[in-house]
């Protein structure tokens, strides 16, 4: 007998788009990162569970996006900003950008 799945509460934007189907493409809706951050995330987040601190919700897009990515100088020390560069293409590299959904999350709007 299998154990029943834990439930878990994600607060997102009510404007956000709806997970895609795992493999679909990435349509910005922010559940994976909400769930939990990813190895680069966890070092942004100085924590192992829970929301990444990154995850940052642009209004006037209706999406959320990888702040490593989006904006990666806000998340580095001023002397390190210069490595900005790397850190985008690391946090790319970390959440699979380009490589469809990789969350294997149910999901409902509550």
């Amino acid at each position: 007998m299998t154990a029943p799945r834990a439930h878990r509460v994600i607060l997102l934007q009510p404007e956000a788009p709806e997970k895609p189907a795992y493999g679909a493409p990435c349509n910005g809706c922010g559940v994976c990162c909400a769930h939990e951050p990813c190895p680069l995330g966890m070092v942004a987040s100085r924590r192992l569970h829970g929301a990444c601190a990154a995850l940052v919700w642009r209004a006037d897009e209706a999406v959320y996006r990888c702040g490593l990515i989006a904006e990666p100088e806000r998340w580095l020390p001023r002397p390190l900003r210069r490595a900005a560069p790397l850190l985008a293409r690391l946090a790319r590299r970390y959440i699979a950008a380009g490589q469809g959904c990789d969350a294997h999350l149910d999901t409902e709007k509550g």
